[in-house]
């Protein structure tokens, strides 16, 4: 069984004992996140939301916070002297689904 959830403007196919890296949320590591933005469920019986499934939940555990490595952003115009560097790195939280709930 795979659900696909919607976090942080993405969208992600999810299964049970899988560790995604999603936008960073708000949570404590270790405590338990509730996804109820369900798009899908999909197995031996499938179920699509108008937009979202009722009833339905993903449950995962937050594994780790962070952030990505560091994407360099140069911006130059050639032959007017103009040149920007920038650096960027994204944070991130690592999640680890525990259950998908279908009512």
């Amino acid at each position: 069984m795979y659900a696909v959830i919607e976090t942080g403007g993405k969208q992600i196919r999810v299964e049970v004992g899988q560790e995604i890296f999603v936008e960073k949320l708000e949570v404590e590591a270790g405590a338990e996140y509730t996804f109820d933005k369900v798009l899908l469920i999909g197995g031996e019986k499938s179920k699509i939301g108008k937009p979202y499934v009722k009833n339905a939940t993903v449950k995962a555990t937050v594994v780790k916070h962070g952030r990505a490595p560091k994407i360099i952003v140069f911006k130059y115009e050639p032959k007017k002297h103009y040149h920007k560097k920038n650096g960027h790195r994204q944070p991130y939280t690592k999640l680890a689904i525990t259950d998908i709930n279908v009512e």
